[in-house]
């Protein structure tokens, strides 16, 4: 029996001796994550708000809703100015219709001429009529077709004047336009949509509250894929490469860890002297580099809890 409890001592510290052994680590770091501080771009009254803190969201979930109505009160406001403006633009349709009128009355004065032209012709070569009667059917023919002429220069003067008195009036009406897609955007603005998927951390705002341009409304972070910060030395640096996979430990207990996978995906171009809070395999290393290891939450790993790292 005594040597039964001899040999089972002997197996613990043979284990325990594995496990301190087993538990050496190449480097020590602190997790963290992409935080991300939500704000508004408009201010105005906050009408809808569908967070809360530790509540989990999706990306484009809409987060809140800002009174529009200011900017729609401005919208309307532009859209009777543009009424005005055209309401003060001419219409040349009623003046061109009365020339051509008139050019019709005159096409009927030349049509009547030409035949009467005709009909003297006639006349004077059988001697029946004067040659100055046909010259003065002629001198008709020529006035009338003048008068024509003018009356068509007439219709292109009155176009001209009013497509140029319009063109000054309706050239106020782009920048309304302009104005007008501008407060749309911001009608657009008001709605709040998540970033990123993740847990939102603070609430800065409720719903009543006003709020102004880049006024931070909450914080919302990534906590399925956590970060763990850690530093190196030259040595461990130079056998580092991205996208290498690592294994991680967390607290589990006091003398016991949980193993995770990890995959490095950044790496410091430039040392730095050693963060006073982070511990590396050789303390007496005065610069080392900092690394950046992604790893898969299941929600045991906590903002700010330590990890230990085994390349």
């Amino acid at each position: 029996m005594k040597n039964s409890l001899v040999i089972i001592v002997f197996g613990l510290l043979f284990l325990s001796a594995c496990n301190k052994k087993e538990n050496q680590f190449d480097a020590t770091g602190i997790f963290e994550s992409t935080e991300i501080l939500v704000a508004s771009e408009v201010g105005g009254r906050i009408v809808k708000w569908e967070i809360e803190e530790g509540q989990k969201i999706e990306k484009n979930f809409l987060a809140a809703v800002l009174d529009t109505v200011p900017f729609q009160l401005q919208i309307e406001q532009i859209k009777a100015s543009k009424k005005a403006l055209f309401r003060k633009t001419a219409d040349v349709k009623p003046q061109v219709r009365v020339i051509k009128d008139q050019i019709e009355v005159q096409n009927s004065q030349l049509r009547t001429l030409l035949k009467e032209k005709s009909r003297f012709e006639k006349l004077v070569n059988a001697d029946a009529a004067t040659k100055k009667q046909l010259d003065d059917i002629i001198a008709q023919i020529d006035v009338v077709s003048k008068q024509i002429e003018v009356s068509n220069g007439q219709i292109n003067v009155a176009e001209s004047n009013v497509g140029t008195q319009n063109k000054s009036v309706l050239s106020e009406v782009e920048p309304l336009d302009r104005k007008q897609d501008i407060l749309l955007d911001q009608i657009d603005r008001c709605k709040i949509e998540n970033p990123i998927a993740g847990t939102v951390l603070t609430v800065y705002a409720h719903e009543g509250e006003v709020t102004g341009p880049g006024k931070p409304l909450y914080k919302i972070a990534d906590l399925d894929n956590m970060i763990l910060k850690a530093y190196v030395n030259a040595e461990q640096y130079a056998g580092l490469q991205i996208n290498q996979d690592v294994k991680v430990f967390i607290d589990q207990s006091d003398k016991t860890f949980e193993e995770l996978v990890g995959q490095v995906y950044w790496i410091s171009s430039e040392a730095e002297f050693t963060p006073k809070t982070i511990q590396t395999k050789e303390e007496r290393n005065n610069l080392v580099y900092a690394i950046k290891i992604r790893v898969k939450n299941d929600g045991k790993i906590k903002l700010g809890m330590y990890g230990e790292v085994k390349f």
